[in-house]
């Protein structure tokens, strides 16, 4: 069978057993998956980013920031209940230790990238290249979807159909 063959056979049997592709495409180990977008409004606005991230290397690495060229602010934040019992939205300090082995899930309600001061709409479907920064790991390009009617998924699980890019 010559290489081009057996290659996209390899590549069609690989899909067809949900093994992941995408596995070995950032040198330090690090799996992005189902990364998506919700956005609030258009230009000008401001949008969340959600994702699953599995650091499948032999080291703690620090997710330190995040930056897009569609937005003029990107962060993570989390959401926290105050003392009266509201949820508030706040920056996260000193980033987001992803322990070996380990993943940390950016959902709603919990830890997330905010996109603020959107430089233009955001159409449903639209792919938002977004850059990770790492203590401990190189930078890493992550496409997320835009997808503002998707319904929250009930803790625990989690579709790991989508894959990253990385540089």
């Amino acid at each position: 069978m010559p290489i081009a063959r057996r290659t996209l056979a390899l590549i069609a049997a690989a899909c067809l057993c949900g093994v992941p592709l995408w596995a070995e495409d950032h040198p330090a180990g690090l799996h992005v998956h189902d990364a998506y977008v919700r956005v609030a409004g258009g230009q000008g606005a401001s949008a969340a980013v959600f994702f699953l991230i599995h650091n499948n290397s032999d080291h703690d690495i620090t997710l330190t920031g995040v930056t897009s060229d569609l937005a003029q602010m990107a962060g993570l934040h989390a959401h926290v209940e105050s003392a009266e019992g509201l949820m508030q939205m706040i920056p996260i300090e000193g980033g987001v230790l992803l322990p070996s082995g380990e993943m940390h899930e950016f959902a709603r309600g919990g830890d997330h990238v905010m996109l603020m001061g959107l430089t233009r709409d955001l159409a449903q479907g639209e792919i938002l290249p977004l850059t990770l920064t790492f203590d401990g790991a190189e930078t890493m390009i992550v496409e997320a979807v835009v997808d503002n009617d998707r319904a929250p998924e009930p803790a625990g699980r989690h579709d790991n159909s989508a894959a990253p890019t990385a540089p």
